[in-house]
């Protein structure tokens, strides 16, 4: 019997070049998808076949679901700045364009939408668990748009009786992030990061092989089309953890504390004047930014233990070192062994 295709979207990203190599060792054929001419040294030594597709090319599209047993799809477009249309044209109408190629391809046995814990209210969260509804209406153009992204798979899967299931991850770590992570490192190496208010409060810190193994249990597990699961570790970190454990890592020194007031106080004003300029990069501080370091995000995983069986093995401390590793190339070697989930 030959293995399952599984095409991966976002192959080369943080999520998708971890996926491909727990995947291809899990017995499945990996179809990476990545556009023409893309550098795909990220994927040189995975056993992957590449499929050349580019989301905001929507004619590319049918071929690449064309041969898909199964879809996870990784990719989206990244950022806490910039209008939401420029989000939405990749994370919504790219996606009801591959959703569309795929049921019409008609081979496809689930598909796994990965969608972001920043879909929920923008205010603290204690335990909050999948029965709160996404906010409508977030306050940056990459959450709005996941949100909005969330509907449309759910929508294919009322209308087409799509296999889906969606899966919210918190702040994704692990060897090959490139983006939060990498704005963290160079602040504090520049002497610039500062910690908002006591920093006491919780992270959603989510190991990338904690993701991919929710991801292999979600691909093959009965009975969970149109479930809904958030995805994060087992222990929460707090802000000053995590920076702190950085800054020891970089030998830097830890960085001080800044009144959480003042920086609310100035976020508005520095968006409203960035917006005026038509910066296209963002500030130095947005709202998107004051959510992901002074909110409490604690999200409830007892559904996806419970459904999924699903069981964090990757604490923080072990997996910020080989992310931090991979960042610097101090150690590209993975020290985290990455069995494929049972």
């Amino acid at each position: 019997m030959s293995a399952p295709n599984l095409l991966i979207t976002g192959a080369t990203g943080l999520v998708g070049r971890n996926l491909a190599r727990r995947a291809a060792d899990a017995g499945y054929h990996v179809l990476a998808m990545v556009r023409k001419g893309s550098d795909r040294s990220a994927l040189a030594d995975a056993a992957v076949s590449y499929v050349e597709a580019d989301l905001s090319a929507p004619e590319t599209l049918p071929h690449a679901v064309a041969e898909a047993d199964y879809v996870v799809h990784a990719a989206a477009h990244l950022g806490d700045w910039g209008p939401p249309e420029k989000y939405r044209a990749i994370n919504v109408v790219a996606l009801e364009h591959l959703l569309n190629a795929a049921v019409r391809a008609g081979r496809l046995k689930r598909w796994i939408h990965l969608s972001s814990q920043g879909v929920y209210p923008a205010r603290h969260h204690f335990g909050t668990d999948e029965t709160t509804p996404p906010e409508t209406n977030n306050i940056d153009g990459y959450t709005q748009t996941k949100a909005e992204s969330e509907l449309v798979v759910e929508r294919f899967v009322r209308e087409h009786g799509l296999s889906a299931v969606i899966l919210r991850p918190g702040f994704t770590y692990g060897p090959g992030e490139r983006n939060a992570l990498k704005r963290v490192v160079e602040k504090l190496q520049a002497g610039e990061m500062k910690i908002i208010g006591r920093g006491d409060r919780l992270l959603n810190n989510t190991s990338v092989h904690n993701l991919c193994d929710a991801i292999l249990l979600a691909l093959e597990k009965p009975g969970i089309d149109g479930e809904v699961f958030n995805i994060r570790d087992e222990r929460l970190v707090t802000r000053e953890e995590f920076v702190h454990t950085i800054a020891d890592y970089l030998g830097v020194p830890h960085p001080r504390h800044v009144p959480e007031r003042l920086v609310k106080a100035v976020v508005g004003p520095v968006e409203a004047l960035a917006r005026f300029l038509g910066r296209e990069s963002a500030p130095i501080i947005t709202r998107g930014q004051i959510k992901f370091l002074t909110q409490n995000l604690d999200y409830s995983i007892e559904k996806a233990k419970r459904v999924l069986g699903y069981r964090p093995r990757v604490d923080f401390q072990q997996g910020i070192i080989e992310a931090l590793d991979s960042l610097t190339g101090k150690n590209v070697a993975p020290r985290t062994p990455a069995p494929a989930a049972s």
